[in-house]
């Protein structure tokens, strides 16, 4: 898939490089910087995430993990122009989103910001674009209707944490990474009857922004009946899937293409033909490499693997679930209003 992005839908604030202005947007905001009114912000604290774990939790890159917005105010949005402005404001911010949000297109959201839900909060008819952010937690959004993306992290942006959403009715993907991205997790979502859930690497071209970047953990997310790309990746190493609950997905699970590296380890594929793509690659896209030890397939075909990828555990600890046990746990604990 080849991507084009537009200049309306990046952040407002990229568009003051040409003036020189981009070091100083991206210091942390002064006092003389303008606070959102008094009003618009909830005093009492929000319902922030614990910690990261995953590519997300990594210290790199002059980042010590992802705090998302702590730190900053708390502030609640309810209409899609206040929460358009927080998206763009300057600073740490506990964004608590409230009811039914309709965007069009991709909309910017700058560093160091943590966008959660409330209730039964949703984004509609558009989604996020992450062009050279980082620092940001992405959580309890049911995600619905995009008219192109609905999660886009792209643009060397880093550290990135989307978690315990809901992802339907997207145009094209549902969490796309893509353009040098890093440091990324995706966990515990519900991707429900999506067509192309998560593509990372955009495009068989893009070799010299790609190699060397794109490492990203997903774990315990819900694929369900969703039909291909969980995920599709190209160039990224390690990419690192575990411990997911593949049902009924009608073209393939994963594909790693174009010398990628992924581990996949510890997951359940139910009703799933063509499990793992690797050594004859996807499509137009070459091969890539693939390990696979401890998953579970029922009524599904066999995986294909190729060579060695290196081990995440060279970047992050973690410990597996009983692939067995993934199908309850994640049906029990994937998507939104299941926090804990």
């Amino acid at each position: 898939m080849h991507y084009t992005r537009s200049r309306r839908t990046r952040p407002r604030w990229w568009s003051l490089a040409a003036v020189g202005l981009v070091t100083a947007l991206l210091t942390p905001p002064g006092p003389a910087e303008a606070a959102p009114d008094a009003e618009q912000v909830d005093r009492a604290p929000a319902a922030v995430a614990g910690p990261a774990d995953g590519f997300a939790s990594v210290a790199a890159l002059g980042q010590n993990g992802t705090t998302g917005g702590a730190g900053g105010p708390v502030v609640t949005a309810t209409k899609a122009a206040d929460f358009l402005d927080y998206i763009d404001t300057i600073g740490p911010m506990v964004i608590q989103v409230s009811g039914v949000i309709q965007i069009s297109s991709k909309q910017g959201v700058r560093p160091n910001k943590t966008i959660i839900g409330v209730g039964n909060a949703e984004i509609t008819g558009g989604g996020l674009d992450f062009y050279r952010s980082y620092n940001v937690i992405v959580r309890n959004i049911n995600f619905t209707e995009a008219e192109d993306d609905a999660v886009n992290i792209g643009q060397n942006s880093h550290h990135i944490w989307i978690d315990h959403n809901r992802f339907a009715g997207a145009i094209d993907g549902s969490v796309d990474i893509v353009r040098g991205a890093d440091y990324v997790t995706v966990s515990w979502n519900h991707f429900d009857h999506s067509d192309k859930s998560m593509l990372i690497g955009h495009s068989d071209g893009a070799a010299s922004t790609d190699i060397g970047h794109l490492k990203v953990s997903i774990h315990h997310n819900f694929f369900d009946h969703s039909r291909q790309r969980h995920p599709r990746v190209r160039f990224g190493e390690p990419v690192h899937v575990y411990n997911n609950y593949f049902l009924g997905n009608a073209l393939y699970g994963v594909a790693s293409t174009e010398n990628a590296g992924v581990l996949v380890e510890g997951n359940y594929f139910r009703d799933v033909p063509y499990p793992l793509h690797s050594a004859s690659g996807y499509a137009d896209s070459g091969p890539g490499r693939a390990v696979q030890r401890g998953n579970v397939f029922v009524n599904s075909g066999q995986p294909e693997t190729a060579g060695t990828v290196v081990e995440p555990r060279t970047y992050y600890p973690y410990q597996l679930d009983a692939a067995a046990d993934v199908p309850s746990l994640v049906t029990a604990g994937a998507g939104i209003g299941r926090l804990t």
